[in-house]
């Protein structure tokens, strides 16, 4: 391994590793999509679900393809914060798909040079001109906080070393990418039109318009709209809860396992924040692990106790629904009857639905999951773990889904009704508006002023603005999102209708509008034609690798009745 990369990696990476690794573990609550491939029942049923030379039934395959996915993200732009779980499930399964074409091309791995190429050129690194800053490095290795490492060397340099070879399969599938000069032309002309603009900001917050919600009005509502107030199906449960509290005097811990468990958990226990010091220093200070386990040794020391005390209450939990089948007891007087040779009082909770865990679960979807499969026939539930104990739950009734009376939901009704009445009139008052407007301004009138009194006549609040002439190059961070997104659309002299844009709406006159003179001459169409056509290739390979999976997947889907 390049001493380099080494050296980077070892001393100024760890907290991102940290990071990583709870996003490794995070990554595992989301639901996967039958479409993905990924943790869908059929294929946890079957037992197999080949991929390539993975099995997506099997935990550990899971676990391999979407650490790789994430470990790959972080190193190349810092963070997976954004991405859902859509998102890195697709990318996860791209991304394989590139290293099984790699394998098949004998694509090999990178060498010393290329591997540091490669690294450099990372987006993570690059300063405003997208070259490899290194103060810019720099800078951002002074921000990480310091932490344990969430990812071996060796993990981290196979990754390297993979994403690699996936971009060289991307360039060969992408190929040149050609585009047409009439779609630089068009580019171009986007980019670099000047736009002269004035827009009137309504305000949407403040328009409170006297609406009557009389019995009529609402009655009609509610019948127009019943499909949202249906009350979805319901479980009803009693539950056996084995609490923490109960089997803390059982648990012991030593410092070699506090110290373990503070290391395999740096997110949890994040060490106080020091001040920053005025002038910061040009190489990272040195992290006192010990230090930094001692500040927070009486939270870890608290939380292992818990997750041990947790581990025992949940071997309870499981003992008595091992009991439950090992005595072949039956709901009625045969399960109360054990109940009470048990010593155990059941607890009852309100009647829930799939998307709304009762407060005493703590929201857990493992409940929900749970509940839901229980009925007459199966009664009892597997033990289920929770933040501080451990429940069983039991099966009272199933509710099925039932449209509501008005009386019982009039309360929310009103307020459904009150908003969108609102919303309809607020649509109203802007076509009104603009309107006016658009008439002020052909007669002569300034924007700003005709705006102003339009809005006075329409009982209106807005703000008038006037930005610099703009381009969408370098579009001016002072203009509203939602302006920037219909001004394109606009010709000059015009006044848009009303562009809505979340608590404001807009109002938008166009003043200039200048197209550029754009040639094949032009210093930025070759710049542009190399970037469309960059675009374009990338778009081909994303086709081509999307298509290799989904031909993949096919391999292993259950059969259509």
């Amino acid at each position: 391994m390049i001493s380099w990369i080494q050296r980077t990696f070892q001393h100024h990476f760890r907290a991102v590793f940290a990071v990583m690794l709870i996003l490794t573990i995070v990554s595992f609550v989301f639901i996967y999509s039958p479409s993905s491939g990924i943790g869908n029942s059929e294929g946890r049923a079957a037992q197999s679900q080949p991929y390539f030379d993975l099995n997506l039934a099997s935990g550990t395959d899971q676990q391999k393809l979407l650490n790789d996915a994430l470990l790959s993200i972080n190193l190349q732009v810092g963070t997976s914060a954004g991405m859902d779980s859509s998102q890195l499930q697709t990318y996860a399964l791209r991304r394989y798909a590139a290293l099984h074409v790699a394998a098949q091309l004998h694509v090999p791995n990178p060498t010393q040079a290329e591997l540091t190429d490669h690294l450099k050129s990372m987006p993570i690194f690059a300063g405003a001109d997208g070259q490899f800053d290194a103060a810019h490095y720099s800078t951002f290795r002074l921000s990480l906080k310091s932490g344990t490492v969430g990812a071996s060397e060796a993990a981290i340099t196979r990754v390297l070393q993979d994403d690699w070879r996936a971009g060289v399969v991307q360039r060969l599938l992408g190929g040149p990418g050609y585009v047409q000069s009439g779609e630089i032309e068009t580019q171009l002309k986007y980019l670099d039109t000047q736009w002269k603009v004035a827009y009137a900001a309504v305000d949407f917050t403040a328009f409170k318009p006297e609406i009557a919600a009389t019995d009529v009005a609402l009655t009609k509502y509610f019948e127009d709209n019943l499909f949202r107030y249906e009350v979805p199906p319901q479980v009803r449960v009693r539950y056996a809860e084995f609490p923490t509290s109960a089997y803390t005097a059982q648990v012991t811990v030593t410092d070699d396992e506090l110290k373990s468990f503070y290391q395999s958990n740096p997110g949890r226990f994040p060490k106080p924040a020091a001040a920053t010091p005025a002038t910061p220093a040009l190489t990272p200070a040195a992290t006192d692990v010990d230090a930094d386990f001692a500040a927070v040794r009486p939270q870890v020391e608290a939380a292992l106790r818990n997750d041990k005390a947790l581990r025992i209450a949940t071997r309870e939990a499981s003992s008595l629904t091992f009991a439950l089948y090992d005595r072949k007891v039956t709901a009625g007087d045969s399960l109360t009857k054990f109940l009470a040779e048990q010593k155990i009082t059941l607890k009852a909770a309100a009647p829930f639905s799939r998307n709304a865990a009762p407060a005493e679960f703590g929201g857990s979807g493992a409940v929900v999951e749970e509940a839901f499969k229980l009925d007459a026939k199966r009664f009892s539930s597997d033990a289920v773990p929770l933040e501080n104990s451990a429940v069983v739950l039991f099966w009272d009734e199933t509710i099925p889904a039932r449209k509501p009376t008005f009386a019982e939901v009039r309360a929310k009704v009103a307020i459904d009704y009150i908003e969108n009445e609102r919303r309809v009139r607020f649509a109203e008052a802007g076509r009104t508006l603009r309107g006016q407007i658009e008439t002020r301004v052909k007669a002569g009138e300034a924007f700003p002023a005709a705006a102003t009194s339009a809005a006075a006549a329409a009982g209106v609040k807005l703000e008038v603005k006037e930005p610099n002439a703009f381009t969408y190059r370098t579009p001016p961070a002072e203009v509203d999102a939602a302006v920037l997104g219909a001004v394109d659309r606009l010709e000059k002299g015009t006044v848009s209708d009303l562009v809505a844009g979340g608590d404001k709406s807009y109002i938008i006159h166009v003043k200039e509008k200048t197209l550029p003179e754009v040639t094949a001459a032009s210093p930025t169409f070759e710049s542009s034609r190399a970037q469309l056509a960059s675009a374009m290739a990338s778009f081909n390979a994303d086709a081509y690798l999307e298509e290799i999976v989904s031909q993949e997947l096919k391999k292993s889907a259950p059969a259509t009745p």
